[in-house]
């Protein structure tokens, strides 16, 4: 089994009650490997009628699962963990001819999606309600968790495996089905990673593809319960308004555009090699990227200067080569991200290393890493996310200012600090508007702590406890076992309680 195979076996493809199937779509989008413009296969724009097919499939097998024990349900999310694992080689190199990112990320990604699994199994049977102190004398008052129904996900290119694995474990854990619909660039890989839950039963975990209209469908339809959305914020706004119409739960990650203080106590060769990853990992293909970095003046020169070394080790490539970071996903995401690079520096900004595509390299979508300096606080790239592999940096004269220059924006997903101070440390994770906080520890993930954002960054949580409560509705159960009469407020009412015994 190699990729190019099944790249060609999937194509055309949607993945309904247990097996792929040819779409009878007449649409469908070309996929190109982005390192070398080679196309791979294609995806199909799956018709109204094969979504439809997907939800009431997914519908079936939902309450077959829910039916289940806790226990049952733990053993075969684990079970699915160590598919995952068995397959890890061609599910990391087809991500990586798919999308671009390097082969050690996408490995990387692959285990991060086994760990979520593993850490769901377990914490979907921990607690499925509890008991309340009764408000009556004699009864028993209790919550029970229950599942949503069937979850729809859509999914962004930039890491299209874990993200599923964050939301379909702890959908699955919590009792739920699962419709995934994943980006047009990162369809193929999707649909070979839906194999992994062969151990479920048919219709439990689907994959729909196509574009926007068939992730429209899917949000709407009546047979849909949740949608849990990852994207761009006009698109996730759009997906909050159709859910409004029936107040249909969602879980909705948006942009981010994170902020990076460094201070004077900082060891700043470590803070100058955690920045460059939070800037160019994948690229800087991700949402919790550090894309301004507020320096203070005290060590503003020295940083720099650190930064452009680090900037300049990092090796450029095909992600199946020895390299560091491989091309941006396609034509249209370099040409906006080149705009924005190109705004920069005609508002002031200084390129001090990169700022344009490497040499030799003109197959593919690459980009070189890149560091700005003499950026304001006002200009446009401080307060749009870049998405690409950049970091523009604004000299700060204190943390005051550094923490207001983080405040000041309309995403609030992340946030970084590089200080030895621990006074400065608990300031930035008390002050700064987001949903999380690095300290000294940038970009790092936590299956057992909740991850998600404020402001257009989104609402809910997905990973940790949170994570799980997202896919659950809560019902409240009060018993009276002996059918007692209430006088205490039933008709008629005393009349010593009346206005007339009162007034």
């Amino acid at each position: 089994m190699s990729a190019t195979s099944e790249f060609t076996r999937l194509s055309g493809t949607f993945f309904v009650a247990g097996s792929h199937k040819p779409s009878a779509s007449d649409a469908s989008y070309p996929i190109h490997d982005p390192s070398n413009g080679a196309q791979l296969g294609h995806v199909a724009d799956c018709l109204t009628e094969e979504v439809d097919e997907v939800l009431d499939a997914a519908r079936a097998a939902q309450r077959d699962w829910w039916a289940e024990s806790a226990l049952y349900r733990a053993e075969k999310l684990h079970e699915v963990g160590r598919a995952v694992k068995e397959i890890k080689p061609v599910l990391a190199e087809m991500l990586t001819r798919e999308m671009g990112k390097t082969y050690k990320e996408s490995a990387d990604e692959i285990d991060w999606c086994i760990t979520a699994l593993d850490y769901y199994a377990e914490v979907g049977r921990h607690e499925m309600g509890n008991v309340v102190g009764p408000a009556t004398k004699g009864q028993f008052h209790y919550t029970i968790k229950e599942p949503m129904g069937v979850v729809g996900i859509i999914l962004p290119f930039n890491f299209p495996y874990v993200l599923l694995c964050w939301e379909a474990a702890a959908a699955l854990a919590a009792g739920n089905s699962v419709v995934v619909k994943p980006s047009e660039l990162t369809s193929l890989c999707t649909l070979k990673f839906m194999e992994v839950f062969d151990c479920l039963a048919p219709g439990l975990v689907q994959c729909v593809t196509g574009g926007g209209r068939v992730g429209q469908q899917l949000v709407s339809s009546a047979k849909s319960d949740m949608i849990a959305f990852t994207g761009s914020v006009p698109t996730g706004q759009a997906v909050v308004r159709a859910c409004a119409d029936t107040f249909k739960p969602h879980l909705i990650e948006t942009s981010g555009n994170d902020p990076f203080i460094v201070m004077p106590s900082a060891p700043l060769r470590v803070a100058a090699r955690g920045a460059a990853f939070a800037a160019f990992l994948n690229a800087g293909q991700v949402c919790t990227s550090a894309e301004r970095f507020y320096v203070h003046e005290d060590v503003h020169d020295e940083f720099v200067r650190l930064l452009v070394e680090e900037a300049g080790r990092i090796r450029v490539g095909s992600g199946l080569d020895d390299v560091d970071m491989g091309p941006m996903v396609n034509q249209r995401e370099r040409d906006r991200y080149e705009g924005i690079l190109a705004r920069a520096v005609e508002q002031g900004a200084v390129v001090e290393c990169g700022g344009s595509r490497p040499g030799g390299m003109d197959a593919g979508f690459f980009e070189e890493p890149t560091v700005l300096t003499n950026v304001l606080p006002d200009m446009e790239i401080l307060h749009d996310e870049s998405f690409g592999p950049i970091a523009p940096i604004c000299k700060v004269r204190s943390l005051d200012e550094a923490i207001a220059l983080a405040n000041d924006s309309t995403f609030g997903l992340g946030a970084n600090i590089y200080t030895m101070r621990l006074d400065e440390a608990m300031r930035a994770v008390n002050e700064i508007e987001t949903g999380m906080v690095w300290v000294n520890a940038p970009l790092l993930d936590n299956d057992a702590g909740p991850f998600g954002g404020r402001k257009l960054s989104g609402t809910g949580r997905q990973l940790g406890a949170e994570g799980l409560e997202s896919f659950r509705h809560t019902k409240l159960a009060m018993i009276d076992p002996t059918a007692s009469e209430h006088d205490f407020w039933w008709f008629p009412f005393a009349t010593e309680e009346g206005y007339r015994a009162n007034s």
